[in-house]
Order: C-alpha cells, then structure tokens, then sequence
C-alpha cells in the first residue's frame, strides 16, 4: 500500500558502480608509526571508490549511497515526509533524507554526539533508550514520523556473536522506538548483521508491518556483515 505522497524522481547519476567508474591507481600507505590494523585501515578509505564519490558529492559518510541504494529499490521517501535518522552522526542519511522530502518535509538527527549543522535538518544529542527521547521527537516533529531510519552500530569487537548481538539490541532499540512514533504506513529501515534479523524481532516487525524485507546494497563493503531490514506499511500506530 502506497503512502500517497509525490515521489521525488530517482536520480541515477548519484549512484557509483562498486568499481568506481575508471580504473583508479592504488594508494599505498607506509606504516610510519601506525599500527597494522591503522595502517590497513587508511588504505582502504583511500582507495574506497565510495569514499571519493562522497566527499566529490558533499556527502558526510560514503553510507550516504547505502541510503541512497536502498530508496532506489524500496522507495523509500515521500514528498512532505518527516523522517527520523537514529544515530546520524555524522549527517550522511539525514543529507540524503532531506534531499528526497523536498521543502515541506522534516528530518530530525538524533544521536549522542554532536553533529555540526545541516541545512534543513534538525538535530538531537540525545540517547535512543532514554525515557524523553520520544517525547521530545514527538514535540520537535510536531507529530508522527513517516520514516524511522536506523543506521546504529557499535564500535567492532572483532568477535562476531557479540558484534551480532550488540547490533540486533540496537536494532530491536529503534524497533521499539518506531513503533512509538510511527505515523500509519511507515516506513523502518534498520542495520542488522547477515544471517537474517533475530526471530523474535523479525516476528515482531512482520506483525507491525505489511512488508518485511532484507537487503544489502551494493555500497556496503563485500567484507562487512551488515545488511537492512525494511519494513514497509506500519499497522499499528497510535495516531
């Protein structure tokens, strides 16, 4: 079921191929200090074909295509949407967002640090578990979200079960916060980890919402793990 809003055209040209286009020579970073892992690290941020399309498109992260990908598939955005971007720092999908509402929709940021400002998107240093944090969405949205965004993570631990358990709590977070501010037929997007959502969430948001689905856009590194759930039409708002 459509949410009846003007959709905002795709716009093809800000999608990169995983190749980056031309061929590009690659950048070697001497160690002069660093540590391995530092060092590695560098590397790849330097010869990342989306770390350049970012920083030449006035993007904040390269996961700025990661949001852009998933729109082009699921559609995302609606004009006059308000959309709420947990753990936005450092700005990458609330940009991204407020290119797609057009001038009557809102983007509202939120996360604990302090992320310098962006045009038309407002922001709060806030906790996503603490008890005010909905109250006060709620109160600078002046009502109901559209779209629930959640790009949370936590720092890697290197261990994959408690990586994967740390990021489906922050996931199951932004569920439970989404389902407190949903407007009818919202839109969830969240980071989970390959192998597919924990059951007891995945059950939850196929109750809450008409479509469920899983995703990995093409942005996202081919080593990563991560991968979307999107869940579409939400059924049981309050509002």
């Amino acid at each position: 079921m459509s949410r009846g809003g003007p959709r905002r055209p795709k716009n093809e040209n800000r999608s990169i191929s995983s190749s980056g286009g031309k061929r590009r020579k690659t950048v070697l970073v001497k160690a002069q200090g660093r540590g391995l892992s530092s060092t590695r690290w560098l590397q790849r941020q330097l010869n990342d074909p989306y770390v350049l399309a970012a920083k030449e498109a006035g993007y904040r992260s390269r996961a700025a295509f990661k949001l852009i990908e998933l729109n082009e598939k699921f559609d995302i955005f609606s004009i006059g949407d308000k959309v709420v971007d947990l753990g936005a720092a450092p700005g990458g999908w609330s940009q991204v967002s407020s290119e797609n509402i057009g001038k009557h929709g809102e983007v509202l940021g939120l996360d604990l640090q302090f992320i310098d400002p962006i045009n038309g998107v407002k922001f709060l240093q806030m906790d996503v578990y603490a008890k005010e944090t909905i109250k006060s969405i709620l109160e600078t949205l002046n009502g109901p979200a559209n779209v629930v965004l959640s790009d949370m993570a936590t720092r890697s631990t290197g261990h994959a079960s408690t990586d994967h358990l740390r990021v489906i709590s922050l996931a199951e977070a932004a569920a439970d916060l989404a389902a407190q501010i949903l407007a009818p037929n919202g839109v969830f997007i969240a980071k989970v980890f390959k192998g597919g959502t924990e059951s007891e969430l995945l059950k939850l948001l196929k109750k809450q919402y008409e479509r469920v689905k899983h995703a990995k856009p093409p942005s996202s590194r081919a080593t990563s793990a991560e991968e979307y759930v999107i869940a579409r039409g939400f059924r049981y708002s309050k509002y």
